[in-house]
């Protein structure tokens, strides 16, 4: 496993990581969940992400129980979660970034995973009716209480990102570190136009999701249906579906098989291997259901090694209309 700074950061993740979005809760329970993480730290994977949101906070309970189980030194490994959508219905508690809901968010977080403090805390969305330097200050003063190390932001705009940092420092406040953007070949614009300019001008690191873009990349749609128990089958997920299926992009994937096969991968692998190459990019989220799954998946690091300008160059082209 190779390794990188997060951004400016001291501290460094695994260039591949393991997310919680969708799978634990709907599709793993504490058993399995256990045993992806426990082979993902195995491989070298030290970066574990979740979110309250995600199964309505279950997913971080179900994290936490893992953790306690498999019993790795804290030291070793870092875990994450991200705040914005909230548990519960009150107008202080849901879709906000005001200073009560996250002083109270971190507090329920670490009850649920069982730890005494976060790696890294995201603000899941940018709040349009809480001023950013509430949620600045909020958010730093988690970080000063040691309740969390680094603070970051996910699916912020550039400008958004740009306005907590001034605010931060302008004030001595603890700085947003990282981004969370979903990237993946057709989803580029986000990091390699609004936040590329901050990568290299306050150093911000991008823990970047979906490289596969829900399985499309995969090839598991190609037939034009979705197949049993794959994630935009599930109940709830019905919006993911015409994503999936969508004939333009559908038809691209078609065109990366060949460079697939010529590299002697599977196209996930390539998929995955594409967002490797960007040296924005800290580290990639996996999502996996199987040790199958996540052991293609993490192969996907020497997949990267050999993608030469020829055939990166060619990957632009098969995907240049979508």
């Amino acid at each position: 496993m190779l390794y990188s700074r997060l951004g400016s950061a001291g501290i460094q993740v695994s260039r591949l990581s393991f997310g919680s979005w969708v799978t634990f809760g709907p599709q793993l329970d504490e058993s399995k969940a256990a045993k992806l993480m426990q082979q993902a730290y195995d491989a070298g994977v030290n970066f574990f992400d979740n979110a309250e949101a995600y199964s309505g906070g279950e997913a971080e309970s179900i994290m936490g129980r893992a953790l306690k189980k498999l019993g790795w030194r804290r030291s070793s490994y870092l875990v994450s979660s991200k705040f914005f959508w909230g548990l519960h219905g009150s107008p202080n508690e849901k879709n906000t970034l005001n200073r009560k809901y996250l002083m109270q968010a971190i507090d329920g977080s670490l009850q649920r995973f069982g730890l005494d403090y976060l790696d890294l805390i995201f603000c899941h969305r940018p709040d349009p009716n809480t001023p950013i330097e509430e949620t600045v200050r909020a958010m730093s003063d988690i970080v000063s209480q040691g309740k969390a190390l680094y603070w970051g932001t996910s699916e912020w705009t550039g400008a958004q990102v740009r306005e907590a940092y001034q605010i931060a420092e302008r004030h001595h406040l603890h700085k947003p570190q990282m981004e969370q953007p979903q990237y993946n070949l057709f989803a580029r614009e986000k990091v390699e136009r609004d936040l590329a300019p901050l990568c290299k001008e306050i150093g911000l690191g991008l823990t970047t999701w979906s490289p596969l873009a829900s399985g499309l990349l995969t090839g598991k749609y190609s037939q034009g249906s979705v197949p049993a128990g794959s994630r935009a089958a599930l109940p709830g997920y019905e919006w993911l579906r015409e994503r999936v299926l969508n004939p333009s992009k559908l038809e691209a994937v078609k065109k990366l098989e060949p460079i697939a096969k010529e590299l002697g991968c599977s196209l996930a692998q390539l998929a995955v291997a594409w967002c490797l190459k960007n040296q924005n990019v800290s580290t990639v989220l996996l999502g996996a259901t199987s040790a199958e799954q996540l052991s293609e998946n993490l192969k996907s690091a020497a997949v990267a090694e050999k993608l030469s300008d020829s055939l990166l160059s060619e990957i632009e082209k098969a995907t240049a209309n979508v």
